[in-house]
């Protein structure tokens, strides 16, 4: 329970959000040893408030308070936790469940589309739902109105759905859905990455998606408008290397044009369930019993690697280098003496600090200070 405990405490540790969680755990090795060093590394480096790291009590309180629910939580790197899910770079290191985490095993599909659906298509979206779960496959939605409820509904009538929620499991949304996540939580599975008393924002849902993609084997769309966050979940799926389903609609209606958009750029044609399992070639009936994911990629990058240690010389040098604008780690190795593991592990010290913001692409960049404090910073920089 401690290291259980020291992993939830780190995760909620403020400004530590998933890739900074696995970088830290790749150089410290433990959450624990992560939060006895982030205070020193971010005074030293020119933080002026320290950093906000919960309490044993308070992560007691927040574990307690989800077993309270009926529900458990996993954790990256820890048994349990959705293999397929832990393979995307900035998987959640903590999620609250509720109901069944065995189904988590099975092989999952996404599918999702317009909130304002029409008929024909949550009637296609059920059929293609509850055929899914009658092979074996649990269904992954969002919970949201139209698609994702009527794929809910007709999956838990015939085997295993999964609702990945932008709230706290305490939290449901729409207000509608409260009985529905009710019943998935008793007979299926609930995910959340908040905390609870999240109330869901426009802020949370993108995250929610990468959930929604990260679990599944590929992601059937069903009436997207060209802006929708259907169209988020797919993009997400084509970039950690997920199938993608779109099935195709009028050309005259606005709820279609995004998912005929995604025709047109290659996904595969889907009228039934067989489509999508045609297209899982490692997918059976004795497969779907298994633990393991029967999708990922070929291949998984290792890690970056970080050194255990960084000396105030090194990270003032780092410093120097940096400016606004984007720089890799690559085009800051070539400019100094340091090798790539030191010159991350000065970046997640200035990280810390609040000096430098990691940016896509394994970039990073100085974030603007008022000029009291970077001169603090640049003296606690400076070497002796």
């Amino acid at each position: 329970m401690s290291d259980q405990l020291a992993r939830l405490r780190l995760a909620r540790t403020s400004g530590v959000g998933p890739i900074l969680y696995r970088r830290l755990m790749a150089r410290f090795g433990t959450a624990e040893a992560a939060l006895a060093a982030i205070p020193d590394i971010a005074s030293s480096h020119g933080r002026a408030d320290p950093v906000r790291i919960p309490s044993l009590a308070e992560a007691r309180s927040e574990i307690d308070a989800v077993a309270g629910l009926g529900g458990r939580m996993l954790y990256l790197g820890l048994p349990g936790y959705p293999a397929l899910l832990a393979t995307m770079a900035d998987a959640p290191p903590v999620l609250s469940v509720l109901g069944d985490p065995a189904l988590l095993s099975l092989p999952c599909v996404a599918m999702v589309g317009s909130r304002n659906a029409s008929a024909n298509g949550r009637q296609l979206a059920a059929a293609i739902a509850a055929d899914l779960a009658r092979a074996g496959i649990a269904v992954v939605s969002g919970l949201a109105r139209g698609i994702d409820g009527a794929c809910h509904r007709a999956a838990l009538l015939q085997g295993a759905t999964i609702a990945c929620i932008a709230g706290g499991l305490d939290r449901p949304y729409p207000e509608e859905h409260t009985l529905l996540q009710q019943e998935i939580g008793q007979r299926g599975v609930v995910i959340a990455e908040a905390p609870l008393g999240t109330t869901p924002q426009a802020r949370h849902f993108p995250r929610r998606n990468r959930l929604i993609a990260g679990l599944s084997l590929g992601v059937v769309v069903i009436e997207a408008a060209l802006r929708s966050g259907s169209l988020i979940t797919a993009r997400i799926a084509l970039e950690e290397n997920r199938l993608l389903f779109a099935a195709p609609g009028s050309p005259l209606d606005p709820r279609c044009r995004g998912s005929n958009g995604l025709l047109r750029e290659g996904a595969v044609l889907v009228e039934s369930a067989d489509d999508v399992t045609a297209a899982l070639p490692s997918f059976s009936r004795e497969a779907a019993k298994g633990a393991g994911p029967l999708f990922a990629r070929e291949t998984q990058d290792e890690a970056p690697a970080l050194a255990p240690h960084v000396t105030p010389q090194i990270v003032a040098a780092v410093a120097s280098l940096l400016g606004p604008s984007p720089a890799a780690v690559d085009d800051l190795a070539a400019h100094c003496q340091f090798s790539p593991p030191e010159i991350r592990s000065a970046l997640l010290d200035l990280e810390l600090a609040g000096r430098v913001q990691a940016l896509p692409g394994d970039q990073f960049a100085l974030i603007a200070a008022p000029p009291h404090a970077r001169n603090l910073a640049d003296a606690r920089l400076r070497p002796a």
